[in-house]
């Protein structure tokens, strides 16, 4: 019998759910009232199943389900077992929360949340199909303490409270709760001291007990809780959202976000067309086009995808906000292997069938209804992110028009001799049994002999080793030892190769060396390739499966002999390898190396194994016919338009990547041996006539391109002068690389080669993250070129990559991948763990995962917000090549909208009510200087956002708007101007209208909400939105430079809270008369006991000033002396100084290493630099810091 450990209390929904799943069962578990011993289970509820080797079951929802599918209450079919999960999420975050909870607040939306249901219960007894299931056991418990407890109204819920009734006087229900009977009037619960609850806690439903323990662990000021405010005001999409209603007290994401999206939309805001008649008129402030990175149509958004998205939806904004035609064109990759994958993968576990047992066309209908129902998953998610694309233009790479000009680019490139037929190596996963691309590889990094998991082998494989073994000289007793980390290749081995001047093996000039498992005899040939000081300096060459190997093979005219087929199965070798499995094959030839006496040793070798990283397949180099693009002379064009100007890549430290690619470019293996995807439009031709001799699939003279079969006959009959009727054709079966789809893409989406591109092509803009800068930026660039004669866009912007806190890279076996959406919304450390449980990872794998998690958010994520994302993500450019991304600082930027929420506030009750601001900002003349002041730091501020986003310096925007905001029109400008004039509300709107336009295209939601709720300056401006609103420029508000930049003196003091006195050396007289005169705002803005002005020398200013630099005019000195304990901050810093000379030192001693910069990697060669570079200038400043202290001693 299976046990279920169950709590107690009466009105726990997590044990009344199972309880009541349990009566429906056709054989009840035994129920247990105590914790489950510690070793089968750490939570309640758990159910331990009989019989089937102690296997445990926890979670409400998961118990539940299991119990309840035995009864059969989950539904009859596919659909309805999906809409009982709906009701159980719907049970457990949106009825619970608020039927849990105490504030008055809450019964307003309690009374939302049953509405809703009423309406859907309308014309039903039950919530899913003709009786209870899951769903009415889920939702009725849901209900439970309103009903029993609660007087909200629910009488007046007809349809509600007709069903509560049926469900809880179910016989099931009646077992465990007894007779239910609607609440009258309302249990008066009063939250009370921990010990009073505690006393009351068998009288109180288990939810409202939690409740109060939460409100009182919220009023202890060091656990303050974020605020969870959302909007309520019925709104239907599209339709603008209501801002007459009072702004909520405090700044909360789910508030602000909600509403805005739908309603930009359907304005047209994201248009081009928005505001003008017709987009091909001449704009004189310009045209900006940007076409996003399509996103595969699998995915879903990481954090990788939000950095790109923010980038470019900022400079997006900037520009529509500037005035230009502007447009930001959104699409999806149809991702050929990873799509078919997840098909293939879903086909098996829901019909148990392959590919194959489907047939070509009908697995082609699958992909197709899989990507109809799910695809547009990244495009929601994209909305939720604020990215104001214009979605009429969204664009698929297998649509009808994207495909047409696919098929026009190969078949223009084929007819050219640009794309051509070659047999050679490519990547290959046998586990799809397709050839993949470079970036489809995972770089794999053994340090030592490692065990490897490779799919369709039960035991691990052994990698990281090097075998040597030797080969027999023919007709001597001489021997030839050569090593691999490889072994089992040497069954297609056909040579041997030394040094050309390495003496030991210049008597073996035109010997021949003998395979010990065949009678091949092999050459001993003399190649520059060789490293005579590496092993023995002879290297065995299978060039048939080893890309040096194969130039070797090229050089030297050496037999390529095949020895795997598709699926790794080993072929054209003896007996008893012939049809093992490769890795099986291994150990087979070391064993029979060792039984001929020739194997030498094995020892541990570093290496690099290449993965695949869709199948996590071990790839190998295979001999296959393919289509190859020749990208010689498109890749000079691609080189010496960027030498020349005429493309910009930025940052300019990528144009040493850009330029060794290009200068050293390979053709492009352009075939993938798969289904979804663009089929290669090449036949192969057969010539029914005698007098034609029969091809070869590698001979390209036998491949005719077409747009149709028809078009391909003709050209075949041309081409061998026959009638079509002699004509035979065979469709290549392979499928274009995804990348050559995604090539063509900043124009295939305007309609190449048919319709007019002169409006938006080229593009102005790509940015994209720099580890796709060859295989795509280039490809494009290349593509471009060659099919339009122009380049795809003006300018290549490459943002960091992301990685966590600790500066590894994001990976699910880490437990780091984040999604922004969580970030957003925050999430518990439970559901982040449960979305471990979900992925494909292996046991092992998810256990430490959840470590990771559990180190890094212990109390999972705090809901941050887009806006906070999204500003974070552009804060964080700055750091060279990669970002390690803190959650923590996130959060600090969410903290950052309430201040800003919190002072647009408090600054539109000081405008007051009547309040109309002038028709434009400008001087009346009677200004005070402190506004004079507040506007110039206003203008400083627009001018270096200007310059920021000319020039992509995303901290340099974000750093000028929140110094702004919060340093100098919070803390400086507010605070001085207690009693306000009608010149300082001028003053103060501008501050606030400018102040929200300079943020808006990096917090789109939170300035659109505090917008709308300031007057306009003009009765007839009818700008409806900010984000349609000039961006604010210089000339708009007056730059007025002064003696006030000593205000940043108060940096000095305000983080330690105490009031010195101020002696400000001045360079002449004049300054020192106006530090005289605004002494008092000074003194007040720095907390300073007193301001003493000084012309001159030192010689009047005491020893124990710290010393800071106000303005090229004035000094600050302050005095600390007797303050602060010196000795103690000279010991502290000095302890620090240790530390970093000792990580400098030990950084120096591992990159002055010979092989240091052979071995390590160029990334983290670039991470130690930058290390290095950080720990001088930490400690330069130390040093300072150490001096300055001494000085007041």
């Amino acid at each position: 019998m299976d046990t279920l450990y169950i709590s107690s209390h009466p009105d726990d929904f997590r044990s009344l759910l199972p309880l009541i799943a349990a009566e429906f069962c056709p054989s009840p578990p035994r129920i247990v009232h105590e914790d489950p011993p510690a070793e089968v289970a750490r939570s309640r509820p758990a159910l331990v199943l009989a019989g089937s080797g102690g296997t445990v079951l926890t979670g409400a929802n998961a118990v539940s389900w299991y119990l309840a599918a035995a009864g059969n209450r989950t539904g009859s079919d596919k659909k309805q077992e999906s809409q009982v999960w709906q009701w159980l999420s719907f049970a457990e975050n949106e009825l619970m929360p608020v039927a849990c909870a105490l504030q008055q607040s809450s019964k307003a939306e309690l009374l939302r949340v049953l509405k809703a249901l009423d309406e859907t219960l309308v014309l039903r007894t039950f919530l899913v199909g003709e009786g209870v299931t899951l769903a009415d056991i889920a939702v009725a418990v849901a209900a439970l303490l309103p009903f029993k407890y609660v007087s909200t109204h629910l009488k007046s819920l007809v349809n509600v409270t007709r069903w509560y009734n049926t469900c809880v006087n179910q016989t099931q229900f009646l077992k465990v709760l007894g007779k239910i009977s609607l609440c009258e009037k309302m249990v008066p619960v009063t939250p009370k001291p921990s010990a009073a609850v505690n006393a009351t806690a068998t009288a109180l439903p288990y939810c409202i007990v939690a409740n109060c323990l939460l409100q009182q662990k919220k009023a202890k000021p060091e656990k303050k809780e974020l605020d969870v405010i959302t909007y309520n005001i019925p709104t239907p999409p599209g339709e603008k959202k209501d801002v007459l209603s009072p702004l909520p007290d405090s700044y909360s994401p789910q508030y602000v976000e909600a509403a805005w999206y739908s309603w930009w939309e359907k304005q047209g805001f994201f248009k081009p067309e928005y505001g003008r008649k017709n987009v091909s008129e001449p704009n004189p402030r310009g045209v900006f086009m940007m076409c996003i990175p399509p996103p595969n149509v699998t995915g879903s958004l990481h954090l990788g995808h939000a950095l790109t998205n923010a980038i470019q939806d900022c400079l997006t904004r900037w520009h529509r906000m500037r005035g230009e035609t502007t447009l930001w064109n959104p699409g999806c990759d149809h991702a050929g292997i990873a799509t078919q994958v997840v098909v293939e993968k879903k086909l098996m576990r829901e019909r148990k069938m392959t590919r194959h047992d489907l047939g070509r066309g009908n697995f082609i209908q699958e992909v197709w209804k899989w990507k109809n129902e799910k695809g547009d998953r990244i495009y929601h998610q994209l909305k939720k992110l604020g990215s104001s694309l214009d979605w009429d233009r969204a664009c698929f790479t297998m649509d009808d028009k994207l495909s047409y000009a696919v098929q026009e680019a190969f078949i223009r490139m084929h007819e050219e001799g640009v794309i051509y037929r070659s047999k050679r190596l490519v990547n290959w996963s046998c586990t799809l049994n397709s050839a993949i691309s470079d970036i489809e590889v995972d770089k794999k990094e053994l340090a030592r002999r490692t065990l490897l998991p490779v799919p369709g082998y039960k035991e691990k494989v052994e990698f990281g080793v090097l075998v040597s073994f030797s080969y027999k000289v023919e007709g001597s007793d001489e021997e030839v030892v050569v090593a691999t980390t490889r072994i089992e290749t040497m069954l297609g081995d056909t040579a041997v190769a030394v040094h050309p001047n390495d003496s030991r093996y210049q008597h073996l000039k035109g010997k021949m060396v003998v395979h010990p498992f065949c009678d091949r005899k092999m050459p001993i040939v003399f190649d520059d390739f060789v490293d005579m000081n590496f092993g023995t300096g002879a290297v065995k060459i299978t060039p048939a499966h080893d890309h040096n190997d194969y130039e070797v093979g090229e050089r030297h005219k050496l037999p390529f002999i095949n020895i795997l087929d598709e699926n790794g199965l080993l072929i054209n070798v003896p007996p008893p390898f012939l049809g093992m499995k490769r890795f099986e094959a291994r150990k087979a030839v070391l064993q029979a190396l060792k039984d001929l006496g020739q194997f030498k040793e094995v020892k541990d070798n570093p290496m690099v194994v290449p993965v695949c990283s869709r199948s996590k397949d071990i790839v190998e180099p295979l001999l296959k016919p393919q289509w190859y693009v020749d990208c010689r002379e498109m890749g000079k064009q691609a080189a010496d338009v960027v030498r020349n100007g005429e493309l910009k890549i930025i940052p300019d430290h990528h144009l040493k990547t850009w330029f060794n690619w290009m200068d050293n470019i390979r053709d492009w293996c352009i075939s993938r041996q798969l289904w979804w995807g663009h089929r290669i439009p090449a036949y192969f031709v057969t010539v029914n006539d005698p007098s034609v001799k029969p091809g070869e699939d590698v001979d390209g003279h036998y491949w005719v391109s077409g747009r149709s079969e028809e078009e391909a006959r003709e050209k075949a009959a041309k081409r061998f002068n026959v009638t079509a009727d002699k004509i035979s054709l065979r469709q290549d079966e392979d499928v274009l690389d995804t990348w050559f789809s995604s090539g063509i893409f900043p124009f295939s989406i305007f309609g190449w080669p048919t319709e007019d591109l002169r409006v938006f092509y080229p593009g102005t803009l790509l940015e994209t993250g720099h580890d796709i800068l060859f295989f795509w930026v280039a490809r494009m660039v290349m593509m471009g070129l060659k099919l339009t004669g122009k380049l795809p866009f003006k300018e290549v912007y490459l943002h960091a990559v992301v990685r966590d806190t600790h500066g590894r890279k994001m990976s699910k076996s880490l437990g780091n991948v984040i999604d922004p959406l969580d970030v957003i919304t925050g999430i518990s450390l439970e559901g982040l763990h449960a979305q471990l449980t979900d992925s494909n990872l292996d046991p092992l794998e998810i256990e430490k995962a959840r470590q990771g998690q559990k180190s890094d958010y212990p109390s999972g994520i705090p809901e941050c917000g887009t806006d906070a994302l999204r500003f974070a993500l552009c804060a964080y450019t700055s750091q060279g090549r990669d970002i390690n991304l803190d959650v923590n600082r996130i959060l600090g930027y969410r903290h950052f909208c309430n201040k800003l929420w919190n002072a647009v506030k408090f600054a539109m009750r000081t405008l007051g009510e009547g309040f109309v601001p002038w028709e434009k900002a400008q001087l009346c003349g009677s200004e005070s200087v402190s506004d004079r002041w507040i506007l110039s730091r206003l203008s400083a501020a627009v001018a270096l956002c200007d310059s920021g986003f000319q020039a992509y310096d995303f901290p340099a925007i974000t750093t000028a708007i929140y110094n702004f905001w919060l340093y100098e029109l919070c803390d400086i400008y507010l605070v001085m101007n207690s009693h306000i004039s009608d010149i300082c509300r001028q003053t103060l709107y501008t501050c606030l209208e400018v102040g929200l336009r300079l943020l808006s295209p990096l917090m789109p939601f939170v300035t659109e909400e505090l917008f709308q709720r300031l007057p306009r300056r003009l009765a007839q401006d009818s700008t409806s939105s900010i984000c349609v609103t000039p961006y604010p420029e210089t000339s708009e508000v007056s730059r007025v430079f002064g003696l006030f930049q000593i205000f940043i003196s108060r940096c000095v003091t305000r983080d330690c809270f105490i009031s010195v006195s101020g002696y400000l050396q001045c360079i002449d007289s004049d300054t020192a008369a106006l530090v005289q005169t605004y002494g008092l705002q000074i003194q007040t803005l720095s907390y300073s006991q007193a301001i003493y002005p000084v012309v001159g020398g030192d010689s009047t200013i005491p020893q124990g000033c710290a010393v800071a630099i106000a303005s090229d005019k004035c000094t600050v000195h302050l005095m600390l002396k007797g303050l602060i304990d010196l000795e103690k901050e000279v010991t502290k810093l000095t302890a620090k100084k240790g530390e970093l000379e000792k990580q400098m030192e030990k950084m120096n001693e591992k990159m002055a290493k010979n092989d240091y910069k052979e071995k390590v990697p160029v990334k983290v060669q670039e991470a130690d630099a930058e290390k290095l570079r950080q720990n001088e200038t930490e400690l330069q400043k130390v040093n300072e810091a150490i001096e300055n202290f001494r000085k007041m001693m």
